[in-house]
């Protein structure tokens, strides 16, 4: 059984933080393309490191804890009854043991007061996807693309991910906390 926990980033940690997360996104995009990938934002990393400082700037960060050991981290941003999930992430070694799920449903129990949670992921990442849909229980309600960009995207347009494709996810809450 895993004992997992959310602490608050520690300003010291910030710089793993970074590393972790480029590593794990860096891993999703090499497991589907290989080495051949391009849809990296930044020199060899899929999430640039600008892209995770925002949403460390703009959100609240936490580190995920497992059994005493750091196993990932995430970013959500909580403005009233809506929530943005902007990072969440495990190490890739040691995917596929529960920890993403139970941190995602601390985050649900830490911020009860949000009735619409929201998501993206880019199009090739088969195991967010089941992530989200099949065990988290969102519902992708948008697919965002060179045909159809991001509204509040300010590269929309660009030669960026986004306009590869991007799945926009959304979870609605129940009132009691429970989500549709």
């Amino acid at each position: 059984m895993n004992n997992v926990n959310l602490i608050p980033l520690m300003t010291d940690d910030k710089e793993q933080f970074i590393l972790d997360n480029q590593e794990a996104f860096r891993y999703g995009a090499t497991e589907e393309f290989g080495m051949r990938d391009d849809h990296f934002e930044e020199d060899g990393e899929i999430i640039s490191r600008e892209t995770i400082e925002k949403a460390i700037s703009e959100g609240d960060a936490y580190r995920i804890i497992c059994n005493g050991e750091v196993a990932g981290g995430a970013v959500v941003r909580v403005k009233g009854d809506k929530g943005d999930l902007d990072l969440l992430f495990v190490s890739p070694h040691i995917h596929s043991k529960g920890i993403g799920y139970t941190a995602w449903c601390e985050i649900e129990r830490m911020y009860p007061q949000v009735k619409v949670w929201e998501t993206v992921t880019p199009y090739f990442e088969k195991r967010n996807i089941h992530f989200y849909v099949n065990r988290c229980e969102f519902h992708i309600v948008e697919f965002f693309n060179s045909h159809h960009p991001d509204p509040n995207d300010p590269d929309a347009g660009a030669d960026n991910l986004m306009n590869d494709g991007m799945f926009r996810f959304e979870k609605r809450m129940r009132p009691n906390g429970i989500s549709d």
